[in-house]
């Protein structure tokens, strides 16, 4: 199968799966929030693991860790008074540095010679 394929594959079901867990944490459910964090989480780290000989391992990267932050925040809502909402800030951070990398590494591939 075409990496193309496989990819498109686990997105489809990432999305969902995402999409519920967001939708949970709207909703105040909260453990069914918190147990979809735990698909969404594997799925991403499938996407990136078939990515890895990529460039767009960067960007599939940035959002392991923006779930990661999201999810994250999402449990210091649901079982906290908030006072660690701000350590979400780190895998957000992280999320940014890779997408720059993603950006860096296509502008250099995109200006060099052939």
């Amino acid at each position: 199968m075409e990496l193309w394929e496989r990819i498109k594959k686990y997105e489809s079901l990432h999305i969902v799966f995402w999409l519920i867990k967001d939708s949970c944490w709207m909703l105040e459910l909260k453990w069914l929030g918190i147990i979809m964090v735990i698909p969404t989480l594997i799925i991403a780290a499938i996407i990136v693991y078939i990515t890895l000989k990529t460039t767009d391992v960067f960007l599939n990267l940035a959002i392991l860790f923006w779930i990661c932050a999201n999810s994250f925040w999402m449990y210091i809502e649901f079982f906290t008074i908030g006072e660690y909402k701000l350590w979400a800030s780190i895998p957000f951070s992280l999320g940014f540095i890779f997408v720059a990398i993603y950006y860096y590494k296509t502008l250099i591939s995109n200006t060099s010679p052939k």
